[in-house]
């Protein structure tokens, strides 16, 4: 088997039979995202600027950590939603969905990875009230009504999305333990200052996508580095030290670079944000219907405008046509028409006609009827002869 498969790698597939069936290879490399991928992501392909897509996520990981807080949340759930954040929208654009259902379900999905469950409510609640401060206004939890009803439907619908898009692999390694061994070996463990502005350096990089393109053990040695020259303290250079831990200078100046232009980045709000994504929408479904309008699309392709695609309009009249023809309601031929999108009458209609197909088609024909009574009539007086003779 393993010489057939000849030089594959892991992952590539493997030969059953002679046939080569495709393999899945899930490691944090993999997980890693290419370089060339880095600056042409969905986004900026629907015509999305990169500065406001990197204000965009600067802003909903602040979101998502700010509601960590308020949560009470481990600093490493809020990490580990901050980056699957960060992937999802290297899948997915932010024309196409909403940024902050799928901060809050990211969230949702890290407290459960995390072992620190928390009930949608409560997100729901928190990413509410963090809304209702920046806008200077007051307000109680969310009503139990039809809004809050589809928000919820809507957090667990983006969930389940964000698993799909990264294929379940959502392990994340955090670099908050390596910093501390790092020092350590250094011998720069008891200096409380480094210490504590290399863990500063490393929750700040998490609004940025360096944990998409460096190893953590890389972005563990940028924020010693980044710590040391800030604060003026020596480290070792002959050679240099992290060149122990596998790392280049290269990648130590780029870490460094992309984490201190963040705090020159000059913040818009939010709303001004989403703004810009909806004119970008706008812009899109007019080109996307005016193509349609040319026959340049094709009608049967899966629309990407939302979660779920919405039911076609038209369709409804076929449905109850097949489900007239059906014998009865458990055999009807349609399965995606259910008993809740009909009204009474129409319910109450359409079972009278399938009991009616049902007993035309189930029925036998006038000249086999006889013939089956005949015999009926006879079993039942063969049955009454016995208890006759007995009685007499």
């Amino acid at each position: 088997m393993a010489a057939a498969a000849g030089a594959l790698l892991p992952g590539d597939g493997i030969v059953i039979a002679g046939k080569l069936y495709s393999g899945v290879a899930l490691t944090l490399d993999t997980c890693l995202l290419p370089h060339e991928s880095a600056h042409c992501s969905p986004s900026r392909a629907h015509g999305l600027s990169a500065r406001t897509e990197q204000q965009l996520r600067n802003r909903m990981c602040e979101m998502i950590q700010s509601a960590g807080i308020l949560l009470r949340l481990p600093q490493v759930a809020m990490a580990t939603a901050q980056i699957l954040f960060h992937r999802f929208f290297y899948c997915k654009s932010f024309v196409r969905h909403c940024a902050e259902t799928v901060a809050m379900a990211c969230l949702q999905l890290a407290s459960k990875i995390e072992e620190e469950p928390r009930r949608v409510r409560d997100v729901l609640n928190v990413f509410q009230h963090l809304k209702d401060a920046a806008g200077d206004r007051r307000r109680g939890p969310m009503l139990l009504d039809d809004g809050y009803v589809s928000r919820k439907s809507n957090v667990i619908k983006a969930e389940r999305r964000v698993l799909k898009e990264l294929g379940f692999c959502v392990h994340v390694k955090h670099p908050h333990k390596v910093i501390v061994m790092y020092l350590q070996v250094v011998e720069c463990e008891k200096n409380t200052r480094l210490l504590q502005m290399a863990w500063n350096y490393m929750n700040d990089s998490l609004r940025t996508d360096v944990f998409l393109r460096f190893r953590a053990e890389t972005i563990a040695c940028a924020c010693i580095f980044l710590s040391a020259r800030v604060l003026q303290i020596p480290l070792p250079d002959q050679p240099p030290w992290f060149l122990l831990f596998g790392a280049s200078e290269q990648d130590l100046i780029e870490i460094s670079c992309c984490i201190l232009r963040l705090y020159t980045l000059q913040c818009e709000s939010l709303a001004a944000l989403l703004q810009q994504v909806e004119e970008m929408r706008s812009i899109l479904d007019a080109q996307y219907n005016t193509s349609k309008q040319a026959g340049l699309v094709s009608t049967t392709e899966t629309p990407t405008a939302g979660f779920s695609p919405a039911s076609k309009a038209g369709g409804f009249p076929s449905k109850v046509a097949n489900l007239i023809y059906a014998q009865n309601w458990n055999t009807q031929v349609s399965p995606h028409l259910s008993r809740a999108h009909l009204s009474q009458s129409s319910r109450r209609s359409l079972t009278c006609l399938c009991f009616r197909r049902s007993r035309s088609v189930s029925s036998p024909s006038p000249g086999r009827t006889k013939s089956h009574r005949h015999r009926q009539r006879e079993r039942e007086r063969a049955r009454k002869k016995p208890y006759s003779s007995n009685r007499r």
